[in-house]
């Protein structure tokens, strides 16, 4: 489950309609998280959850994957939020993400893995995203990696992300847990740039 396979992108994919919708502010009904006064629906969080699902099921490994996976609400929202945090991070600090870079990654994942099939049942594997997801996955670790070349260290960056998550003020619906500030992750969720910082070209699956 944690070791290193490379992960398709589609840069075309990144278009897909957005995760947050304009909120009054507070974790309303319909609402799993607010993030800078816009929420996280629970209609696209479980969008998220029923593409993995869906693709669980069509492997001949589904019902192991479905069985390791029984937090995969909660796994799902955590990568929301942070993805959200990470954007404003990275918009905080000049850091971006090129269409053209995008496709160098999918590129070298494809090259590495030998085929799409293969590609794909890493990512389900490895990191819980369903064919849809692993562009948003390598958008967010070429983004983490840049933020931290940009601030020099792991720690300047994670007090930036810090930062960023503080001036979103962050509300979690309770039923998907407790969202840590000082560790910028909801519950007991492992926190991917702290865990895993590699080159983006040789990015592996979240969480890994």
């Amino acid at each position: 489950m944690h070791r290193r396979t490379a992960l398709s992108v589609s840069a075309a994919l990144l278009v897909a309609a957005p995760l947050l919708s304009a909120c009054s502010g507070g974790t309303r009904p319909g609402t799993a998280a607010v993030v800078g006064g816009e929420r996280i629906t629970t209609s696209a969080l479980q969008a998220q959850v029923n593409d993995v699902r869906t693709a669980q099921n069509r492997s001949e490994q589904g019902a192991q994957l479905i069985e390791a996976t029984a937090g995969l609400e909660r796994t799902k929202l955590n990568k929301m939020i942070q993805s959200a945090v990470l954007e404003q991070a990275a918009k905080d600090a000049g850091v971006s993400v090129t269409t053209k870079e995008i496709e160098g990654v999918r590129k070298a994942q494809l090259q590495q893995a030998g085929d799409e099939k293969t590609l794909e049942a890493a990512a389900l594997q490895q990191a819980q995203l369903a064919p849809g997801q692993m562009d948003a996955d390598a958008r967010f670790k070429l983004l983490r990696d840049k933020l931290f070349a940009h601030y020099g260290s792991q720690e300047k960056a994670l007090a930036q992300l810090g930062a960023a998550a503080k001036a979103l003020d962050i509300e979690v619906n309770p039923r998907y847990g407790r969202w840590d500030a000082q560790q910028i992750l909801l519950g007991d969720q492992e926190t991917p740039w702290i865990t895993q910082r590699t080159r983006p070209e040789q990015a592996p699956p979240a969480g890994a």
